[in-house]
């Protein structure tokens, strides 16, 4: 691949770009991360997800703890070339707290939050205790 593709994209100021993950088979929304120059390139050279932690200031790929990896099956851009569309097969869950999706929660009419996906593990289990 020609690197040269990854500079014609929008990055932020601190050179990170939003990447939205789908699923491919069902177009499900997964997750939502940021991407650098690094990530984006490994992602395509692998075939398997890789991005960016602003809150851990850490390099990271999909799965590198719990095991469920995304395998990559077509990378789109948006109209202004600041938002990158990962459609992907999901290995296992998408989300940290166990669940298939990221947005397993859905604003009631009332207001509070509902949980209304499917836990697929216990984080504790995979990851530990948080200290």
């Amino acid at each position: 691949m020609d690197e040269r593709v990854l500079d014609t994209l929008k990055y932020d100021a601190q050179g990170l770009i939003p990447a939205i993950v789908q699923d491919a088979d069902t177009g499900e929304v997964l997750m939502m991360a940021y991407m650098n120059k690094q990530s984006l390139a490994d992602s395509i050279r692998t075939g398997k997800t890789h991005f960016w932690s602003r809150s851990r200031r850490k390099y990271w790929m999909k799965g590198e703890s719990s095991g469920h990896t995304q395998d990559i099956q077509e990378i789109r851009i948006d109209c202004d070339a600041d938002t990158i569309l990962i459609r992907a097969r999901q290995k296992g869950a998408a989300c940290h707290n166990g669940y298939r999706s990221c947005f397993y929660r859905m604003l009631e009419q009332d207001g509070p939050w509902k949980t209304v996906g499917e836990r697929l593990f216990d984080p504790e289990q995979v990851y530990g205790k948080k200290a």
